[in-house]
């Protein structure tokens, strides 16, 4: 198992550095001079060369690209054009605010999914699984922004019972804070809850169906352990492989959640970043977001052999 990590680790590192150049490559070859979006129509040649060779843009790319991954090994980050500041100094809090959807959408998507996905494969062919298969469908077909705009419409504007948009730190105002999360973590979780309920039962229709589940039943073992502790158990690499591929979507739905809502995290940053040509910003942001990704994807890697011991890795 050891041996197999670290050949993952190393594959990550490879994909990683090829993700650094693309991501670097791509936002050079977009049309437009970052600096003169930065300065405005009235800006003129002398100001836009001065702030070039301030940001460093005026070396080869060869070079632009070697002092970011260098910085990178420093805790470095470069400084953002349009933000006038240090990208360590930004991108903190906005990772903060982006987690703080994120991270309740996750737990709520897994918890709801799961328990679903059992109500479903344990009620096959009932008003409760037809009704469960409804709500997944649907929450798979509906767009989030459709969702999101339906869910301010009724909650907000018609019940007035949430605020609108906007985002109020928990230390700041718990309460406020609290209510304005309700809305973009519901909309972020439903899509991926519905994905981990079709998952979680088809997995364990699978499994309930195989012999020795049959064999545990006959020797008079209570209905729930029978699920949780042995149908449960065997159904969880396919669920773990579908948590592993969900992080990636949710991070990448923070992005229009955050503009529906108005929350500054780091899908809103990214958008004006992008619309800047702030190279720094989403090059890091980029860089930031898939190595989490390659984490998560390699925790997964590891709880397979936890999940399962039958699993032997070479």
């Amino acid at each position: 198992m050891g041996r197999y990590i670290l050949k993952r680790i190393g594959q990550s590192i490879i994909v990683l550095f090829i993700v650094t150049i693309l991501v670097f490559l791509v936002m050079h070859m977009i049309p437009g001079d970052p600096i003169a979006i930065y300065l405005g129509e009235t800006a003129t040649p002398e100001q836009i060369a001065k702030y070039t060779k301030e940001f460093g843009l005026d070396q080869p790319l060869y070079i632009q690209y070697l002092k970011w991954i260098a910085g990178l090994f420093q805790g470095e980050m470069g400084r953002s054009i349009s933000f006038s500041m240090d990208v360590t100094q930004l991108l903190p809090q906005r990772i903060v605010t982006t987690l703080s959807v994120t991270v309740p959408a996750f737990i709520i998507s897994i918890v709801l999914g799961v328990t679903l996905g059992i109500l479903c494969a344990t009620h096959r062919g009932r008003i409760l699984d037809s009704a469960i298969s409804v709500f997944a469908n649907m929450g798979i077909a509906m767009p989030a922004f459709w969702v999101g705009i339906l869910l301010v419409l009724i909650f907000a504007i018609t019940l007035k019972w949430l605020p609108v948009q906007g985002y109020t730190p928990l230390n700041e105002d718990f309460v406020l804070g609290i209510r304005q999360l309700i809305m973009p973590v519901i909309v972020l979780a439903l899509s991926h809850t519905a994905s981990i309920t079709r998952q979680t039962r088809s997995a364990m229709l699978e499994v309930i169906s195989s012999d020795y589940i049959r064999t545990a039943r006959s020797k008079g073992l209570k209905e729930k352990k029978v699920i949780l502790g042995h149908a449960l158990r065997n159904a969880l690499i396919p669920i773990v492989t579908l948590l592993g591929m969900s992080v990636g979507g949710l991070i990448g739905g923070t992005v229009l959640i955050e503009q529906l809502f108005s929350i500054p995290g780091v899908g809103s940053l990214m958008m004006t970043a992008i619309l800047n040509k702030d190279y720094m910003v989403v090059q890091n942001v980029v860089f930031i977001i898939a190595l989490f990704v390659m984490v998560c994807n390699l925790l997964v890697d590891i709880l397979y052999g936890y999940i399962d011991p039958r699993i032997r890795v070479d």
